[in-house]
């Protein structure tokens, strides 16, 4: 395939240890008779994605021409093995357009302990998978003849591979040759080689592996439609709230002061009784919220976040310009960590300008450092928990989703040596930033009381009702996106999920909007954790239909698949938590600014 120009030459530049995966077939143009690399990746049962092991893990034999199963590709990158792959030389003798008749590569006895797992590997439908220049192919182990209680394993494999003038285009592999499993039985595996000439361009031999009868269904269109009118509705309704509503309160507490002085000179004081709603908290309304440090820090790595994932999905719709992410193995986690690098400096700025403007006069001078402290923290300890309970877990059952300590120490060192620093110079430049920043109104002294308010103006309902409408704009996305999670599909339709993407920020601005009015409205000038729990508790929904979706779509079993599908589960809410939150509170502080700077407070 054709290979990614613009982020190897990041990756050179900044992550030097970090590198996509690269073979000797690194360019996929081959002369008469060149050797070409057959790869062994894994082996698992079909049920659980993430149940996978290094395919020598099984006792196969294979070719005595030197290779060393035991030992891992030296050309790894640390995206490839986070990505969860173990690459193996398989030593078949593959040469470019030459055909090779059915030879027999070599013979294994087996022992108990192999025919053990021989058997039950084809009694749980295990699979395996290989790499071509870079064509996935998939196989199974084998298979149970109906009323027998014996297993087969499949001896013979015959590989079709289609080519174009000097380019492998398709890979086919047929299995047969069912061979009974027992201890002190003889397998005897071949494998045959036929080329075949090709007409299909270069450019389009991974068409074959995407389904777009799937995710280009009807259903998909139709959620977009149908989200995009929600956007209609909860813009409307801001509109509503913003032409109406608070004209009228503009209209009803910027009364002429001429009249009010006519009121005084006649003794009516209660023509000068305070109006219930929003104006009476504007002396608190700016108030440093509780806890400024770590709401700093949410603030900070929620833009982070939105960063990211913006970079991601935009990177991902260029994929006609520099290929198409779903061609290499591990280019996602590759372009997310580059991301990650990269905002750093957003996470810095975002949180000090933050802390500056709210906080800086109302706690000691050695709290921005720990704001600053908790932003370079927050999201990494996160990942790094969940990752050490999954890779403890993995590393107890020996699968190849295990993290060497190797890939551990550069990306820690990734972390160290550039994250930090870009975050340290983001935070002084947020700080310098939050110094011209100015509230439109006068902040109190002392806080004014927190009335009683009816249920629509409690957070309480506000926060978890504010959820629903985001999670509605996206559960069709989500149900897309986690069926090419766990369902061994290609996500390739990038187009909807940038879509899909900004209907989400613009549904989470929205009703983050409506909570702190309905706050506001209730005199509660808390308005900061509200807005910002009311865009994160979408995550909560995520999360929930994630359980649905494992219940109900999946076939999953076992404590290993079931921790990993939850632990990434709740990494994949809490990050969403962490940026619709962001977002929810941007929009609440741009709307709290803009209502602020209308009124004449007297």
């Amino acid at each position: 395939m054709a290979r990614a120009t613009l982020i190897p030459m990041l990756l050179q530049l900044l992550l030097v240890p970090l590198r996509f995966a690269v073979c000797d077939d690194l360019y996929h143009r081959y002369k008469k008779e060149e050797r070409v690399n057959l790869w062994v990746n894994k082996v698992g049962p079909y049920a659980n994605p993430q149940e996978t092991y290094p395919y020598y893990s099984l006792p196969y034999c294979h070719p005595e021409d030197g290779h060393k199963t035991d030992e891992a590709d030296p050309n790894a990158s640390i995206s490839e093995v986070l990505s969860g792959h173990s690459l193996r030389l398989s030593g078949h003798h593959l040469y470019f357009a030459k055909d090779e008749k059915l030879t027999t590569e070599c013979k294994v006895t087996l022992d108990a302990a192999a025919a053990q797992k021989f058997s039950d590997a084809v009694r749980n439908q295990w699979f395996y998978q290989m790499y071509l220049d870079d064509l996935p192919v998939w196989g199974m182990v084998g298979e149970e003849v109906p009323d027998e209680k014996d297993a087969y394993v499949y001896t013979k494999r015959k590989l079709t591979i289609a080519y174009n003038e000097d380019r492998i285009v398709e890979v086919n592999m047929t299995s047969e040759g069912l061979a009974i499993v027992g201890e002190g039985k003889d397998l005897t595996f071949a494998t045959a080689i036929e080329w075949k000439k090709s007409e299909k361009e270069f450019g389009r031999r991974f068409d074959r592996y995407l389904d777009d009868e799937f995710f280009r269904h009807q259903i998909h269109w139709f959620s977009i439609f149908n989200s995009f009118m929600m956007v209609i509705f909860l813009c409307g309704l801001v509109a509503l709230i913003l032409i109406r509503t608070l004209k009228r309160d503009f209209s009803k507490y910027s009364r002429d002061i001429d009249e009010e002085m006519d009121s005084l000179n006649a003794s009516n004081p209660s023509a000068l009784s305070e109006d219930a709603g929003w104006k009476q908290v504007h002396g608190d309304v700016f108030r440093a919220p509780q806890f400024p440090a770590f709401l700093s820090a949410l603030v900070g790595t929620g833009w982070q976040l939105f960063v990211i994932v913006a970079f991601v999905i935009l990177f991902a719709v260029a994929g006609p310009i520099h290929g198409s992410v779903y061609e290499e193995r591990g280019e996602v986690v590759a372009v997310s960590i580059v991301a990650y690098v990269l905002s750093s400096v957003v996470a810095g700025y975002s949180s000090g300008r933050f802390y500056r403007i709210y906080a800086a006069k109302a706690t000691s001078s050695a709290g921005w450092q720990g704001a600053m402290g908790l932003t370079l923290a927050l999201l990494p300890t996160i990942v790094f928990f969940i990752m050490s309970v999954l890779n403890a877990i993995a590393i107890g059952y020996g699968t190849a989703n295990v993290i060497p300590f190797g890939v551990i120490a550069r990306v820690t060192a990734i972390w160290i040596f550039l994250s930090i620093p870009l975050t340290i110079v983001g935070t002084l430049l947020g700080r310098h930033a939050g110094r011209r920043a100015a509230f439109p109104c006068r902040v109190n002294s002392i806080p004014r009381p927190i009335p009683d308010a009816p249920w629509y103006g409690c957070p309480a309902y506000l926060i978890p009702l504010s959820g629903l409408l985001p999670f509605g704009s996206i559960f069709i996305e989500l149900y897309y996106v986690l069926t090419s999670l766990w369902n061994y599909k290609f996500y390739h339709v990038y187009g909807f999920m940038l879509g899909v993407y900004a209907i989400m920020c613009v549904v989470v601005s929205m009703t983050s909007i409506i909570a702190t009015y309905f706050c506001l409205n209730a005199e509660n000038h808390g308005w900061q954790w509200t807005a910002y729990a009311s865009g994160a508790s979408m995550s909560v929904y995520v999360f929930l239909y994630a359980t649905y979706y494992f219940i109900w779509k999946t076939q999953m079993h076992g404590l290993l698949q079931t921790t990993f599908y939850f632990g990434y589960s709740t990494l994949i809410s809490l990050s969403l938590g962490l940026l619709c939150g962001t977002l929810g509170h941007y929009a609440s502080n741009k709307f709290v600014r803009s209502i602020f700077q209308s009124v004449k407070v007297d």
